[in-house]
């Protein structure tokens, strides 16, 4: 094993011993079964995040630290949202507006509403967020077509590095441990996760 392919193993121990949950083999079926939803919604979240990072640095214009790492992420997401779209492209799918999944909405509506403990619950969310990412990706991988899944194998890494830089800045903001918020925020995505759902999406629980 190589020192990338070893730090990427690493990377998906501590993200798998990090999440309450793997993902569903269901939501693998429904993936498998819906892979031009999955690429749209997939392109839908890369340009989520790049904007929620860009929001967060006009909101916190004084967080150095912050904004560099902010920064970095918006350019990457929005990097991944082109990688996306050529792909989306070239197997000639319409991209076209999609209804949100539950998840992002079901993690926020704990977040608290005054600063610091708001800035606290927002890093930690998007701590979350970025680990299912990975964790999907990583699920996806074996069943998907060399392409996809050379593509998917190297968002792994950049997607494991923003879930630590989200703890981080978490705990910059907590100005200390935010295990107890973690918790109670995995709490609420292990239901999200393991829940039947509606519709496909790549952040939905199993459709049946």
């Amino acid at each position: 094993m190589n020192n990338k392919t070893g730090s990427v193993a690493q990377a998906l121990q501590e993200i798998h011993d990090f999440l309450p949950c793997a993902t569903p083999q269901q939501w693998i079926d429904n993936a498998l079964a819906n892979p031009d939803l999955m690429l749209i919604d997939h392109a839908h979240c890369e340009k989520k995040a790049a904007s929620t990072a860009l929001s967060l640095m006009y909101r916190y214009v004084e967080n150095t630290n912050l904004l560099n790492k902010m920064s970095r992420l918006a350019r990457e997401e929005l990097r991944h949202f082109e990688q996306v779209l050529a792909i989306i492209n070239k197997r000639e799918i319409v991209y076209c507006h999609l209804t949100p999944a539950r998840y992002a909405a079901g993690l926020r509506k704990d977040v608290r509403t005054e600063d610091p403990g708001r800035l606290v619950d927002v890093m930690v969310v998007g701590a979350i967020i970025e680990a299912r990412s990975c964790e999907r990706f990583a699920a996806l991988v074996p069943f998907l077509d060399d392409e996809l899944a050379d593509f998917y194998n190297s968002l792994l890494k950049s997607e494991a590095r923003h879930y630590r830089d989200y703890l981080a800045l978490a705990e910059q903001a907590n100005g200390g441990s935010v295990d107890e918020r973690v918790a109670e925020f995995l709490a609420i995505e292990k239901q999200l996760i393991l829940d039947p759902d509606s519709e496909f999406r790549f952040h939905s629980g199993p459709v049946g």
